[in-house]
């Protein structure tokens, strides 16, 4: 009765809650508010949402945690109100804990032997780099040992752009990669590094995180980004390396049960779409609805060629310009993303405004309304706050900027993915399926599906994620399906 739909409950934290009541075979309903959800929303960036901290806060005084939930309750609602976010409060991030509570629960099978064996191949992989570390340095030395390593690089082999700190050479990853192709030993270090810590990360830690069902159940964190984007710990299952083929290697071992598969259903460029859609850019509107390849139509914009001579170069330098914009980007980073000199990498940005009038407009009218406001907000009301564009300081002003630029279409973004896993966890409870989701991972859902079910679960994905938000540009979703998460992305 306590936990039923007659009884309404508020709590703190009510995820983890409905994650354990699961746990015990006992029901998640009748649960109307969550204290740590609304603080966040009030305030993306405080860090903490502790029960003492939010009384003293907004109450003025510490309360036992009981009458803490109760007294903060009309308070937060209030605010929440007051701000507009009481939509997304109650249709999007309420509605998502049940959810995430069902996927923790339901965790991810994961192929143990397959797991070990790749710890141990890159075990071998990391003895024979090392031997040939050694050779290259002409002695044995701790190549994790940065005073180790940076007298080897600086005194001994005399490499150049040493940079001397109080407790001896810098050896991390900018250093290094600006020592690449100086030495043959400087690739093998980066080697070393990056195996040694799949090795550390990836094969030891998720062996260490198998539960007794075979399965690796993740949590999600939902008030910890600034965008309202979801996170995952213990383990991450956001940041297993996408690019590298030992990344592929790592989603091999991520399997479906038996007599199952995975359906995985990602976004298509919804960050570009969102930014065609808020700026209101008819060229880049038109180029979407074309169905034309965006960072094509992009290149051939700023290059000022056929579409069909786009060279695969140019695509790529578009690509990066496309993605950069979003994220603020200048022309000094770009220029180092894609390896050209910096006025030509301005020319490039330059020449993509002069051809999206619309993009330009919306980064001048956001900034300068985020500058009038204090905050910008998602399509979907979800606010950040930017005291730092009031700041004295240049390079604080600066991220202030880039934030305000980014926010509402990265947290609209996330906004969106999270109305979809509603919609999408509604529809298989409501057609009775025994299919489930697995995973979300920022524009991508995973289901374990049962293979009677495909066709039903890949009309719902894409009904429903397609559905989540109504845009000038339509919302495009790619899907596919594999025995392991590798084959089905």
């Amino acid at each position: 009765l306590l936990f039923s739909a007659r009884v309404r409950k508020a709590g703190h934290n009510i995820k983890d809650l409905m994650r354990a009541l699961l746990d015990e075979g006992l029901p998640t309903d009748g649960f109307v508010f969550d204290t740590a959800l609304a603080a966040y929303l009030l305030d993306a960036t405080a860090g903490s949402y502790d029960l003492p901290r939010l009384a003293q806060t907004y109450l003025g005084e510490e309360l036992p945690d009981v009458q803490s939930v109760w007294a903060l309750q009309p308070v937060l609602h209030e605010k929440m109100d007051a701000q507009a976010m009481l939509p997304l409060y109650t249709d999007v991030e309420l509605p998502l804990c049940p959810v995430l509570a069902r996927m923790e629960q339901a965790g991810f099978l994961v192929d143990r032997k397959a797991l070990y064996d790749f710890g141990e191949s890159l075990t071998s992989s990391i003895e024979q780099l090392q031997q040939s570390i050694w050779a290259l340095a002409g002695e044995p030395f701790n190549i994790q040992s940065p005073k180790q390593l940076g007298n080897v690089l600086f005194e001994r082999l005399m490499l150049p752009a040493g940079k001397k700190t109080k407790t001896g050479w810098s050896t991390n990853a900018a250093v290094l990669e600006k020592l690449r192709g100086k030495h043959p030993i400087i690739e093998q270090i980066l080697d070393y590094r990056t195996l040694t810590k799949l090795k550390s990360t990836y094969a030891d830690g998720l062996l260490k995180e198998i539960s007794a069902d075979g399965r690796i159940h993740t949590n999600f964190q939902m008030t910890v980004t600034a965008t309202g984007r979801l996170s995952s710990t213990e383990p991450n299952l956001q940041n297993i390396p996408v690019r590298r083929e030992l990344g592929a290697q790592i989603r091999k071992m991520f399997v479906a049960s038996p007599g199952r598969v995975l359906v995985d259903a990602d976004y298509s460029q919804i960050e570009l779409r969102l930014l065609a859609h808020i700026a209101n850019d008819e060229t880049m509107i038109a180029a979407f609805r074309s169905g034309e390849d965006i960072h094509a139509v992009t290149a051939s914009q700023v290059f000022g060629v056929p579409l069909a001579e786009v060279t695969p170069l140019q695509r790529s330098h578009a690509k990066a310009v496309n993605f950069g914009i979003v994220y603020g980007i200048s022309a000094f980073s770009l220029a180092q993303d894609i390896g050209v000199f910096q006025s030509e990498a301005k020319a490039y940005m330059d020449s993509y405004f002069a051809k999206y009038h619309g993009v330009r407009a919306y980064m001048t009218r956001v900034v300068e309304q985020a500058k009038a406001d204090g905050y910008v907000t998602t399509l979907f009301g979800r606010r950040r706050d930017l005291p730092e564009l009031k700041s004295s300081n240049f390079n604080l002003r600066s991220f202030g900027e880039r934030v305000a630029l980014n926010m509402p279409i990265q947290g609209t973004a996330a906004d969106i993915i999270k109305i979809a896993m509603n919609r999408v966890y509604r529809r298989l409870k409501d057609e009775n399926l025994k299919s489930r989701l697995v995973l979300q991972v920022h524009d991508e859902l995973l289901i374990e599906t049962c293979k009677e079910e495909i066709p039903q679960v890949s009309a719902i994905l894409e009904e429903e994620m397609k559905g989540a938000a109504k845009l000038s540009v339509e919302l495009e979703v790619d899907m596919h399906q594999g025995n392991n998460w590798y084959e089905a992305k």
